[in-house]
């Protein structure tokens, strides 16, 4: 197995880049059936989502924008539980059918905060994508409708996640060595 290091800890591959590029198809053909017809806006959470939001989208084959929002919760290898927004909304989805572009759900305090804005600006409907999910860590009932692979409650980089801001340029999914 591929073992690197990022600052002062060591990482093993743990989901390839080619499963990755086939799982982000699955996903983008389900929401192609699935909104068939519909003008949807895609909103990526940034920083983490974009390398999933870019190769979603391009995979996209309905009437669609893409927006992005940047929350932060995390600090080092642990959520911090605040989020804080950093970049505003801005784009009017007030009627529209929107799909959330998550790099990663584990508690779901983000989502839930993202989730909560959607409500408040009147979407018609919200669904959420998740390159990647913990659902051991999560502690909310909001469904996630497009998962690309479920993992264990583990550190992971690569693939738009970091650590400490590095790492998100890693083509494949990397998990800590404990």
């Amino acid at each position: 197995m591929k073992e690197i290091t990022i600052l002062d800890k060591k990482f093993v591959e743990f989901i390839p880049e080619n499963d990755i590029h086939k799982r982000v198809g699955e996903i983008a053909y389900k929401i192609n059936q699935d909104y068939k017809g519909k003008d949807v806006v895609f909103i990526g959470i940034l920083n983490g989502a974009f390398l999933f939001a870019a190769d979603l989208f391009r995979r996209i084959d309905l009437p669609a924008r893409i927006t992005f929002v940047k929350l932060a919760s995390y600090t080092g290898t642990k959520s911090s539980g605040s989020i804080k927004e950093l970049i505003g909304w801005n784009e009017d989805v007030k009627g529209k059918s929107v799909i959330i572009v998550e790099d990663i759900v584990d508690t779901g305090h983000t989502l839930e905060r993202i989730v909560d804005e959607m409500k408040i600006r009147k979407v018609t409907d919200v669904k959420i994508a998740a390159a990647l999910f913990k659902p051991d860590a999560y502690t909310k009932t909001i469904p996630i409708d497009y998962v690309g692979f479920k993992i264990p409650n583990n550190f992971v980089v690569g693939y738009g996640l970091d650590y400490d801001g590095y790492g998100r340029n890693l083509p494949s999914i990397y998990s800590l060595i404990h």
